[in-house]
């Protein structure tokens, strides 16, 4: 019987001026538009985790982190070679001006090199499921669209 694992992911929701941060990269052969995060590694705390990968990413210090949601449903993986579960948390983060990041308005403004990433802007009021790769950011989208109303 395989082993089952856990695949733990922490991302930042990163608003201000009514747009939303995110993420576009090339990894394991695509193209996926996410949001700013990545994967929780062992012995650290999910804040913790989430201030590391905005400074890797990002080059930027969080200064505000509030809980927006953890997953609460099985969610398998889609892209990796073994079967995991997706463990998904979400916080909204807030990062002071002015920022040590770049962006861009073209999607997939990255060749396709494997880590390659640029980060955009995208209306909150616009969002659409079908902006994001994955089906736990395609929820999420959902919630937050929910949450505005």
């Amino acid at each position: 019987m395989p082993e089952k694992k856990f695949n733990i992911r922490i991302y930042g929701l990163f608003t201000v001026d009514g747009r939303i941060l995110v993420s576009d990269e090339f990894r394991l052969g695509i193209f996926m538009t996410k949001f700013p995060g990545g994967a929780l590694e062992f012995g650290e705390g999910t804040i913790d985790c989430l201030r590391r990968e905005f400074m890797e990413e990002l080059s930027s210090e969080i200064s505000g982190i509030s809980h927006f949601y953890t997953t609460d449903f099985y969610q398998p993986t889609t892209l990796l070679p073994t079967d995991m579960q997706l463990f998904n948390v979400y916080y909204r983060v807030h990062i002071d001006r002015p920022y040590r990041f770049t962006t861009t308005v073209k999607k997939f403004d990255i060749p396709a090199v494997d880590g390659a990433q640029s980060f955009r802007w995208l209306q909150t009021d616009e969002l659409k499921e079908e902006d994001f790769t994955f089906p736990i950011d395609r929820f999420i989208v959902n919630k937050i669209k929910h949450e505005l109303k």
